[in-house]
């Protein structure tokens, strides 16, 4: 859902903004800040989820060409980390999830103060394809916010960071993540540089969007029964996979936003990191593949707004 630094209520798809320093230890553990609570632990509703995802990143408007690299380069290593996916694996039945990143795309023209989710959405139908998945990057300066004009909604001066969503066209389903550039006053500012900031963000909306693809279908069906059935992994108490983690973290954002070491040697990747339910909380790379999570009722929650 949405990426931000506040409460999920109901059901959510941002993420939102809640911090010590980096961890780059490559661990095999729930992250040393939070007790279990398998209370909030993810279920499986039975939903639609991606275990491959085709992604590519779209940068709007002005971009300076080394952050575009810089953040091209580390959400690819993130997203095809083996210690990151050995997490993910526990909901896709002990498989390691795959990523494929298209090239790159800048696009120039007007861009608003203040983008709305119309602006957003209106671009994705003829930058994606079915069961794609297009990453839409907001220059600096500009606002983004999780609503349409003339409505209140979560924005980016007020700790939004990004959120993700689905378009549904004639020639089928397309879903899309968005960050706002995000630095001090603007989003989410929780590392040394402002593309760090959005590879973390954009890492978030993309383990959701894998796990739980279709949660805006469920928000707009709102109190129909069925819409819960839309619902892939999904905490009845917390949210998505990635909402938990920030919620529990507050105001120390640092302890879930983090420059992990890649698997193979390389460097590190700044992310968010996701909930587990092997350990009942955020865990870092590991080792070994996480077996299947056990699917449970999906009693309890209610269609609603999408704030995470």
């Amino acid at each position: 859902m949405s990426t931000f630094t506040a409460a999920a209520p109901h059901l959510t798809r941002v993420a939102v903004a809640p911090a010590t320093s980096a961890s780059r230890v490559y661990a095999d553990a729930r992250a040393a800040e939070f007790p279990a609570q398998p209370d909030l632990n993810m279920q499986n509703f039975g939903g639609k989820t991606l275990e491959h995802l085709t992604v590519t990143n779209v940068f709007i408007g002005t971009w300076d060409a080394t952050e575009r690299e810089h953040l091209d380069q580390s959400l690819t290593a993130a997203m095809q980390d083996v210690g990151l996916n050995n997490v993910l694996a526990q909901y896709f039945e002990g498989r390691r999830p795959t990523t494929e990143f298209r090239a790159s795309r800048v696009l120039d023209g007007p861009l608003p103060p203040r983008a709305y989710k119309s602006f957003v959405e209106g671009r994705i139908p003829w930058l994606g394809a079915p069961d794609e998945v297009v990453c839409l990057c907001l220059p600096r300066g500009v606002v983004l916010v999780d609503g349409e004009e003339g409505e209140p909604g979560p924005d980016s001066q007020h700790g939004l960071g990004g959120y993700h969503g689905s378009v549904h066209t004639p020639e089928g389903t397309m879903y899309y993540a968005v960050s706002v550039y995000s630095e001090r006053g603007n989003g989410i500012d929780a590392f040394d540089a402002s593309w760090k900031n959005i590879c973390a963000i954009l890492y978030h909306e993309l383990c959701e969007v894998r796990t739980d693809p279709d949660v805006e279908d469920a928000i707009r069906a709102g109190r129909d029964p069925h819409a819960l059935d839309l619902l892939g992994w999904y905490s009845p108490q917390g949210g998505e996979i990635g909402d938990i983690p920030m919620e529990l973290a507050g105001g120390n954002i640092h302890a879930v936003m983090q420059e992990v070491a890649l698997s193979n040697g390389s460097g590190t990747a700044p992310v968010q990191l996701m909930w587990s339910n092997a350990v009942g909380g955020p865990e870092g790379p590991v080792k070994r593949r996480r077996q299947p999570a056990a699917s449970s009722s999906s009693a309890g929650v209610q269609a609603g707004t999408h704030r995470s």
